[in-house]
């Protein structure tokens, strides 16, 4: 539990790191974009501004050039002299400047607005329109919409991150707080299901010597001690959870084998377990045995639930240079290949009673205690599913 919880926060770390990241990409380059839209926008400005100052240079003969310049701009600019008042504007809203259709009636108080606008946003340009080229006259202009909307996108874009990661960082929480409660809830039926078997036994056994009133036999004392190793065995387990268990090295044949045997009694007849007579017998790895057994033991029943109690589960064990393969066949029922993931998650099942936590366990134990993997090799609907078990080999 404790490395799901420290592979949570790396995970929200990253998501943090990267949305910072991606905010600065975007505050840096949306910066870059208005830069350069606004120095062509100030380039097309100080062209009507040139063109405001040849009309009034007596050289300037021929007009057509000034007029195709300021027939062309769009910028929206307002001219004012060196009182401040209006003296010429281009390109504003014509229904805002003549409210009046009818009367060519200019509405200074909206042009009074637009210059407040364009004197917040901008720094005027100077006109130079006499012989001395004294500066007399100022040019205000408005920035492109396009601009203005650049120009604030980035914060809106940090609003909506921010948002994001609020509602990231919620659902995530209680998307594990799901997850931990489906396993708790497991656990405790797990608990029940693992203890209830062996004193089941027990209290069965109990009432055979009440009821016979004979001295036990040696058969009898053998499967009371059976079961009530059982109880040992599975007080161990779920002691070990959450805590760093064990490892010693072992035999991995002997040990399946030995799980195999105790559930042999335990389950349908109808069902034939096998171990491969060409899987390794050397095979070892450094495991915690009660835990493993255990993992092999989920396997089972899961491969004994997909048969519906009738068919048959093959364990092959083979070793190479650096890992442990085990691999586990039943004739099953089999699963698409879009659940081989799901299949560990912790409460997904397909039995109406069960609780979804064996796979899931399975998986806690093989890849977290022990550093190997588990995963489904392969499975075909009909036909039966492969699960596969790796371990690290000793000194590897």
């Amino acid at each position: 539990m404790l490395i799901e919880i420290e592979k949570a926060k790396r995970w929200k770390m990253w998501l943090m790191l990267g949305a910072v990241a991606i905010s600065v990409f975007f505050l840096l380059f949306t910066n870059y974009l208005v830069q350069e839209l606004s120095s062509k926008e100030v380039a097309e400005v100080k062209k009507i501004v040139h063109a405001f100052e040849q009309l009034n240079d007596p050289t300037i003969t021929n007009y057509e050039d000034i007029r195709k310049t300021l027939q062309a701009a769009v910028i929206p600019i307002i001219v004012v002299n060196e009182k401040g008042k209006v003296a010429n504007f281009r390109n504003l809203d014509s229904a805002q400047v003549y409210p009046n259709k009818n009367i060519k009636f200019v509405d200074t108080a909206y042009l009074e607005s637009q210059l407040k606008i364009m004197k917040f946003f901008n720094n005027p340009i100077p006109i130079k329109i006499d012989e001395k080229n004294k500066i007399n006259h100022y040019v205000y202009y408005k920035e492109q919409r396009a601009i203005t909307l650049l120009r604030y996108f980035p914060y809106v874009q940090l609003i909506l991150i921010a948002l994001f990661l609020a509602i990231s960082y919620v659902a995530f929480n209680t998307s594990r707080m799901n997850d931990q409660n489906k396993v708790w809830v497991g656990m405790a039926k797990e608990t029940a299901h693992q203890i209830g078997t062996p004193l089941s036994s027990l209290m069965a056994w109990i009432e055979y010597l009440k009821a016979t009133h004979e001295v036990p036999t040696d058969e009898v004392l053998d499967e009371l001690a059976k079961d009530t190793k059982r109880l040992e065995v599975i007080t161990e387990r779920f002691s070990k959870i959450g805590s760093t268990p064990e490892l010693k090295i072992y035999n991995v044949y002997e040990t399946v084998n030995e799980s195999i045997d105790y559930l042999r009694r335990r389950i349908s007849d109808k069902v034939d377990i096998t171990i491969t007579p060409e899987s390794d017998h050397e095979a070892i790895a450094a495991i915690n045995k009660n835990l493993f057994s255990w993992v092999i033991e989920n396997l089972t029943k899961n491969a004994v639930d997909a048969m519906s109690g009738k068919g048959s589960l093959v364990f092959n064990i083979k070793q190479g240079k650096t890992h442990v393969y085990i691999d586990v066949k039943d004739t099953g029922k089999g699963m698409p290949r879009s659940n081989f993931q799901t299949v560990f998650k912790p409460g997904y099942t397909t039995k109406k009673r069960g609780w979804g936590l064996g796979l899931s366990l399975s998986k806690r134990i093989v890849e977290n205690y022990h550093k190997g993997e588990i995963l489904v090799k392969d499975s075909e609907i009909g036909r039966g599913t492969t699960f596969r078990i790796v371990l690290l080999k000793p000194g590897v």
